[in-house]
């Protein structure tokens, strides 16, 4: 596996867990952080966690959560391009998690480093706006969409049946001339899974791993760390920094949360233990 990601104008270093952080611009997030409509909001936020610590930043401009549905893509860019515009120059990579390749061709046009795309660039011309640009891409495996995937999510066997996705994907995009110090993948995490579906991913992460490319894993304030505690959304850190500490035990390379302050913590104690 590369020790580098090539980032948009960064080169990331692997040797260490990045932390992804979050700057939702929705109105409809399933742990109440959206910022849709002030963008002057969401740049502050995303300089916070500039200031906290951050290695990434994840701009979301359409809800992603079970049951939501799409936004049409000029209205993506309006909530995106004013903020991706002001972050610009903060001194860390930026992401856009879109499907749509319209938008991954507008934002990278407009400075983005990065592709955070759910539906693994399946849609039609997403591999090409990503193949010409310089952005890194992320590939997460999802089974069915937002609308309708947690309605009854079934799998023969759900680590094989992901991996088996994210591998092919991974072809596909090396077919379009991606190559692979440009991707990273995503299991999903709540993304047409259950609960032993999710749990099951999680303790056989390591098999993810051997595709040979780097992990990231989006556990923060999800809803299964509130079925196995009964805590609402923004109760949920302590089980998210277990949660995420048992994937980077597991070959997790890139963790996306929330609270990147308290990660920054997590990731020095880790990194001084790792490096003795």
């Amino acid at each position: 596996m590369s020790q580098q990601l090539l980032c948009g104008r960064f080169k990331l270093s692997l040797t260490r867990p990045l932390i992804m952080g979050i700057v939702n611009l929705t109105d409809d997030s399933f742990s109440g952080d959206g910022l849709r409509g002030d963008a002057q909001r969401a740049i502050d936020h995303g300089l916070k966690l500039v200031r906290d610590g951050v290695d990434i930043l994840d701009l979301g401009a359409e809800s992603s959560r079970p049951g939501a549905t799409p936004v049409e893509t000029q209205q993506e860019l309006d909530r995106l391009l004013p903020v991706l515009t002001g972050l610009r120059d903060c001194g860390v990579p930026l992401s856009v998690d879109t499907q749509k390749a319209e938008v991954m061709q507008s934002v990278a046009h407009a400075g983005a480093d990065m592709i955070n795309d759910i539906n693994a660039l399946r849609a039609p011309h997403a591999l090409e706006a990503v193949a010409a640009s310089q952005a890194a891409v992320c590939l997460m495996h999802m089974q069915g969409e937002p609308a309708n995937m947690q309605r009854a999510p079934g799998y023969g066997d759900v680590v094989a049946e992901v991996r088996n996705f994210l591998a092919a994907r991974t072809q596909a995009a090396y077919s379009a001339g991606i190559s692979a110090e440009r991707i990273v993948l995503d299991p999903g995490f709540g993304f047409g899974k259950s609960l032993e579906h999710n749990l099951a991913l999680l303790r056989r992460l390591s098999e993810l791993v051997s595709i040979g490319l780097p992990l990231l894993v989006g556990l923060s304030r999800k809803s299964m760390l509130g079925l196995l505690t009964g805590r609402p959304a923004e109760a949920r850190l302590p089980a998210g920094i277990a949660a995420g500490l048992l994937a980077l035990q597991r070959g997790a390379g890139i963790v996306r949360v929330h609270d990147v302050a308290a990660w920054r913590d997590v990731i020095a104690v880790w990194n001084a233990v790792e490096e003795l």
